[in-house]
C-alpha cells in the first residue's frame, strides 16, 4: 500500500491562484495523499473557493485561523494537523506538475532516502512560463546548503517517521531554508531527483522579488538560527552573496 503525503498549504488573500494550486494535487498520479489548507485569515474569496474542494474531495481538508498569525504559523499548524509519513510543501500560488509526488516517492524508495527535493520551473505573476529551469548540485551538501538555499520549497519531501515534525519558530524569516539545514545537518547530503517537477510562481511581492528582504532575511539565519556572532555572520553573508551571484546562476538553465 502506498504511504500516506500531508501536503502542507497556508493560505492568505490567494483567491487569484489556490484554485489552480489545488487542482495541481488533486490531479497527481500518486493519489494517497491529505491536502492540508490552512488560511490565515483571508479576507477575499479564498477560503470559499477553498470549500469547494472540500465539500467534493475528502482529502482535503480547511482549518481557519481567526485572526491573521504569518505564514510560518500557519505552516506549523499544518504540520500538526498532519498524519501523512511523508510531508511535502505546496505554498497556495505555486503549481506540480501530476506525476511530481508519484516520482519522488519511487525515488525515495528505489534509493533508501528519508529526504529529497528536484528541479523546478519558473512563471510569472500571471502564470507565463519564463522559460527558466532551476536545477541544484547533485548530490547536495550540507556546506554546499549552509551558503545558499538550493532546495525549492514547492519541491521537497521528508520522511516524518524518520525526522519527526519539524517545526520552528514562527517568528523566524527563510523557515524553510532553516528547515532543509536541520535534515541536511544530520544526513550531510542530499539527492534531488534531477528533473523540474514543478512550477514556481514569482510575485512582485514576495520576499525572493525583493533583494534587501532576502539580504535581511538570509542574514537573519546565520545570526539567530546558527547563533553566530555579528562579525562572523558577516563575513559568512559576503560568502553567501558571492555564492547566489556567482555560483548559483549556472544551476539556472534556460529551456
Amino acid at each position: 500500500m502506498n504511504d500516506l503525503v500531508s501536503i502542507l498549504t497556508p493560505t492568505f488573500n490567494t483567491e487569484k491562484f489556490i484554485r489552480l494550486t489545488i487542482e495541481s494535487a488533486k490531479n497527481q498520479t500518486y493519489t494517497n495523499w491529505e491536502m492540508i489548507l490552512i488560511d490565515d485569515a483571508s479576507t477575499d474569496n479564498t477560503v470559499a473557493i477553498i470549500e469547494e474542494f472540500v465539500k467534493k474531495d475528502s482529502r482535503i481538508k480547511l482549518f481557519k485561523l481567526l485572526e491573521n498569525r504569518g505564514n510560518g504559523f500557519a505552516r506549523n499548524a499544518a504540520l500538526e494537523k498532519a498524519t501523512g509519513k511523508y510531508i511535502a510543501y505546496l505554498d497556495a500560488d505555486d503549481l506540480w506538475f501530476p506525476e511530481k509526488l508519484e516520482k519522488q516517492i519511487q525515488f525515495l524508495k528505489a534509493n533508501n532516502l528519508h529526504f529529497t527535493f528536484s528541479f523546478y520551473n519558473s512563471i510569472d505573476e500571471n502564470g507565463n512560463d519564463l522559460n527558466r529551469k532551476v536545477e541544484s548540485p547533485n548530490p547536495l551538501t550540507y556546506k554546499q546548503l549552509f551558503f545558499c538555499n538550493y532546495v525549492g520549497n514547492l519541491t521537497a519531501i521528508y520522511d516524518a517517521d524518520y525526522f519527526g515534525k519539524i517545526t520552528l519558530e514562527t517568528s523566524q524569516k527563510r523557515q524553510d531554508w532553516r528547515i532543509w539545514l536541520t535534515i541536511l545537518k544530520q544526513i550531510k547530503i542530499a539527492k534531488p531527483v534531477p528533473e523540474s517537477l514543478a512550477f514556481y510562481r514569482i510575485r512582485k511581492d514576495s520576499v525572493s522579488s525583493s533583494k534587501f528582504k532576502l539580504i535581511k532575511h538570509n542574514f537573519g539565519v546565520y545570526r539567530e538560527f546558527h547563533g553566530y556572532n555579528l562579525v562572523f555572520s558577516v563575513l559568512l553573508m559576503i560568502r553567501f552573496l558571492f555564492t547566489q551571484l556567482i555560483i548559483k546562476p549556472k544551476y539556472i538553465k534556460k529551456i
